[in-house]
Order: structure tokens, then sequence, then C-alpha cells
């Protein structure tokens, strides 16, 4: 219990039929001794000596949790792995006694999906989860739990270009205001604020341009409005920031990056601080649908264990090919947040943890955008030209003709993305053999 909240734990337990003594070993927990009974107890275990299965004193730290969190073997079998439920729907006792076992109908709740669900809360710090079929699903959704006809958002000026392209065509028509701003200074959010205004959606470190955002002096202001702050921090991932740490109300994260990591699900997901917020979500999650499928979020239960080793060596190589391009002749600009020329190094710094900067970086290059473009075209492996960010292949993106190809061309711009803008994905691989790729390419411009 000190690993993970009693209040999860016992419904995990719940949820893979754990059986009564254990329930209500749980319930017990959940009554939430006092601190003198507990190290009482504490003792009188340790006396007794310890047992297999149980988890020692002093809680876990990060790696420890992503492999762990939510996850227990398997009751009946021992298996280690949380289970696959491939069921649309679950067979109920009785009339009387419908979702006593929790579960009717894959669209709203199924096992393996409430089993990541509670592992994402878990490592973001928050109240609850609702993991999506993708990112959009995940972002529409938090939009949609929070505003209605009438109502005004402020939002960053340079985000993923689907959230950029919802806003401006789906939700707009609805009758919903989007006040686009820069977030580099709070100050243009505080004057951005209307009587209407329900949300503050922000993205750091933001796609593709890694500006940053001052989370704590956001919420404040949103708070002080009576609004919820949104952060999407996909690019950060929890391994170097939680926002929901630093006031905001939701976090989202597209599991298709960094969570799953290799290329093979999509997925999306709302992390809520309280409770009223994750009920909001979850209601949206099942009038919409898009609830991720269980082989989705069995995949990404396995594949974020590794989050942390994978986070920690891609920040390596991004730091490592950022240094090597900011002293290249032919490179005129490199925007990497573990470099002291980034413009919001003093915030980096600040939020994100153990040093860790991410994977993401981005260069202009001489000749401007047809040297740009050139140079992704010619750029050989184990660079690979395609979208997608956050695995453990290493990736370059024409974030023009890509990922941002549906933002209206001012407006893209005008937050910097030329057409040759070259975005980078730093992968696993060794970063000697990524540099040389690079080198050889730049030699043909």
């Amino acid at each position: 219990c000190s690993r993970i909240s009693c209040r999860r734990q016992f419904k995990l337990h719940s949820v893979l039929g754990e059986d009564t003594s254990v329930r209500s070993e749980m319930q017990r927990f959940a009554k939430q001794l006092p601190a003198v009974s507990r190290a009482l107890a504490s003792r009188q275990a340790r006396a007794q000596g310890t047992k297999s299965g149980t988890w020692v004193e002093g809680g876990s730290k990060l790696d420890t949790s992503l492999v762990h969190s939510a996850v227990s073997p398997e009751p009946k079998t021992g298996a280690i792995l949380t289970p696959l439920f491939l069921s649309t729907t679950f067979v109920q006792d009785s009339v009387e006694d419908y979702l006593a076992k929790g579960f009717s109908y894959s669209r709203t709740n199924n096992p393996t999906t409430s089993a990541l669900e509670a592992k994402l809360a878990e490592l973001e710090n928050g109240y609850g989860a609702c993991a999506f079929g993708t990112g959009m699903a995940a972002t529409t959704s938090a939009i949609s739990a929070t505003m209605k006809t009438g109502d005004h958002c402020v939002i960053s000026d340079c985000s993923y270009g689907g959230t950029n392209r919802s806003c401006r065509e789906f939700f707009t028509p609805l009758g919903m205001e989007f006040d686009f701003v820069d977030f580099r200074d709070p100050e243009n959010v505080k004057k951005a604020m209307k009587p209407n205004t329900k949300l503050i959606f922000s993205e750091t470190p933001a796609n593709p341009v890694l500006s940053l955002t001052d989370i704590e002096a956001i919420s404040k202001i949103a708070k002080d409005a009576g609004a919820k702050h949104v952060v999407d921090a996909t690019f950060a991932t929890p391994v170097i920031c939680r926002p929901l740490d630093h006031g905001a109300d939701m976090v989202i994260q597209s599991l298709t990056k960094y969570y799953e990591g290799h290329n093979i699900m999509t997925g999306g997901a709302v992390i809520s601080k309280d409770k009223e917020m994750a009920e909001k979500v979850k209601w949206v999650q099942n009038v919409h649908g898009n609830i991720i499928n269980p082989f989705a979020a069995y995949i990404i239960l396995q594949t974020s264990k590794t989050m942390g080793i994978r986070v920690r060596q891609q920040s390596k190589n991004a730091q490592a090919i950022a240094d090597f391009l900011e002293s290249h002749p032919k490179v005129t600009k490199v925007v990497y947040p573990g470099l002291a020329s980034h413009p919001q190094k003093a915030l980096a710094d600040k939020y994100h943890r153990d040093g860790l900067h991410g994977g993401m970086l981005w260069f202009d290059i001489v000749g401007g955008a047809d040297a740009g473009k050139k140079l992704m075209n010619v750029c050989q492996r184990p660079w690979s030209l395609c979208e997608n960010l956050g695995a453990t292949e290493s990736i370059i993106t024409a974030c023009a003709v890509m990922t941002h190809a549906n933002m209206l061309k001012e407006d893209r711009l005008k937050v910097g993305i030329t057409d040759g803008f070259i975005r980078v994905s730093c992968g696993i691989e060794d970063s000697d053999d990524l540099i040389r790729a690079l080198k050889v390419a730049l030699d043909q411009i």
C-alpha cells in the first residue's frame, strides 16, 4: 500500500478476481490507520519475518513503479503479466447483481484496459485516468469534458497540428471560441482570459518548436478564473515532468509515443487530478465510445515498463546530436531544451527532472527550405523519414507536409514551422551512428 494507493490497489485486485481474504486485507489498509498504529504493525510484521510476494517497505522509485504499478500476479495461476481480456461482454450472475463484478461491456470498461488506466493514474500522480484509441481522441475528449457552446479556451499557438485543426474546424463550428496565444509569457495568457473562459490548453515542450510553459504560473491563472488547465506533456513523459504535481488539472499523453515507444500501437490518455474531473472525462469516453482496445492496452502495459530506460537514452542521444549540430557550419539554428542556447533553459531546468530534456529537437540549415527538404531526402539509416516520435527508432519528420500540414500556413510560419523545418526524434541507437549519418547528409548540402 505504500507503493500504490490503497484505493486503486483494492480496485485492481477486485478486477482480477482476488479472493475474499485479500479484499478484506485491502479494506483494512484503506481505513488509513494512524501513523503510530502503522509503525507498530510494521514492527510486528518484521518480527514475524517477511514473505515472498509482499512488498518491501519504503515505497518505490520511478523505474520500479514503471514496471510494477497497478500490476500484480494473476491470483489463480500466478501469471506475472496482467491477462489480456479479449471479450466484448461479461456475463452477469443475475439482474439484481448487474455490475457486481465491475464489468458489463468493453466500450465502457474492460479488465485489461482498466489495469492500464490504473497504471497511468499512478505514474502521473492523478486521481484517475481514461485511455483512448489515439492521442487525438484523448485531446478531443479533454476539450469535450470541459467546454460547451458559448465557452472560450486559451490555447497555445504552437501545438500538435491535429490539436490545432480540431479546435478550428471541429469545435469552433459548434459554437466554442479559441484564442491561440504564445504561452512563453504567462502574461499573454492572462490578457487573453475572458469571463467565459473554461479551459486553458498548454503543451510543454510544444510540438514541434520546443517552447516551454511555466505550468505553475498558468495553473494559477486558470484557478483564479475558475477555469481548468490541461497540459499535453507527451514530449516530456512522467519521467521528465508531471504537470499534475505543478497545479494542472489534467494531463494528456499520446500513448503512441513514449509510453508505447515501439511503433506498434496507437493510444492516448487523459489523467485527472481529482474525482470530479476524472468522472467527467470517463463520461465523455463512454459516450464517444473511443476507449482503447484491450490488445493495445495490453501491449502498452508491457512497453511502458522500459520507458524510463528509453527516455534516458533518447535524452542522451538528443543532447549529443544537438551539440554536434550546433557546432556544424551548415547548421544555422538548433533548438533543444538541454542546450545553454535554448531561450527558456532556466524554465527547462526548473521543470525537467534529473537533467533530462527528452528526445526531441529541431534544426535549420543554410539554404533554407529547399536545403532542409533535400537533407531529409538524403539522410540514410539508421534515420527514418516518417511521422511519429518517441519510439526506439530515430525519426526525421518534415512537419510542414506531415504532422502540421493541417495548420493554416500563415499560422505555421508565424510560429517558425517553415517548409524546410527539420524535426528530429532520437531513438535508442548508438549516437555515433546517428551523428555519422547526419554528417554524410549535411556534406551533400
